[in-house]
């Protein structure tokens, strides 16, 4: 069994800065790609950022220069920098992994963290 726990949102004035943290936890597993993706009341799921697991990136053109995807291999961890936030900002960040259990018959599979609350005030 693995589980992707978010961490690091919270209420900022807009300009600052928040960092989010995604765990991935549970034993004899493997990870590919890791991002994050945002939701906001009344819209659809989107991509925030991507990281693969030899670190390229790709980003939403709205979040490009000011937002910065990284990846910590050896702690299962993605983290998401988030500098000079705006309102439009705000929203449910969720972690995305996709991930394989090392045993034997098994297949990747996607995984969603429970998501964590952005909130961005003018």
């Amino acid at each position: 069994q693995v589980q992707l726990v978010e961490s690091g949102g919270g209420l900022v004035q807009a300009g600052g800065s928040l960092r989010l943290s995604c765990l991935a936890s549970g034993i004899n597993f493997e990870i590919k790609a890791m991002g994050w993706y945002r939701q906001a009341p009344g819209k659809q799921r989107e991509l925030v950022a991507g990281i693969t697991s030899g670190g390229s990136t790709n980003y939403a053109d709205s979040v490009k220069g000011r937002f910065t995807i990284s990846r910590d291999n050896a702690k299962n961890t993605v983290y998401l920098q988030m500098n000079s936030l705006k309102p439009e900002d705000t929203a449910v960040y969720y972690c995305n992994a996709d991930i394989r259990l090392r045993l034997a018959g098994q297949t990747w599979r996607n995984y969603w963290g429970q998501g964590t609350q952005v909130t961005v005030s003018s």
